[in-house]
């Protein structure tokens, strides 16, 4: 029974190997998405003027915006407005026994 799961010996690429997916490949269906930036763009102001679900035209026409210009970045921030409060941690050495007398 074959053994499933975990590292095997000689599984997946090998070093050194190049990625099929290389920068150049990426480059390139940006450069060929952009060609199409305004037939996009032209797409989404006629579905927003006459509307009637046409969701799978926007979808398209979406994804060939984010695949010319990439996803939309989202920032997020945290403002924190909690009160600081100092905490005094003092060390003491114990000089007494534990049923509570002290030692001379």
């Amino acid at each position: 029974m074959a053994s499933h799961g975990g590292i095997r010996i000689g599984s997946g690429r090998p070093a050194g190997a190049v990625n099929k997916a290389t920068s150049e490949l990426k480059l390139n269906l940006s450069e060929l998405a952009r060609e199409y930036t305004s037939d996009a763009l032209d797409t989404l102001v006629e579905v927003m003027q006459s509307s009637q679900s046409d969701s799978a035209r926007i979808a398209a026409a979406t994804a060939i915006l984010d695949r010319g210009y990439g996803r939309p970045t989202k920032t997020t921030s945290l403002e924190v407005n909690a009160p600081f409060v100092p905490t005094k941690i003092q060390l003491v050495a114990y000089s007494g026994r534990a049923d509570g007398s002290i030692v001379d």
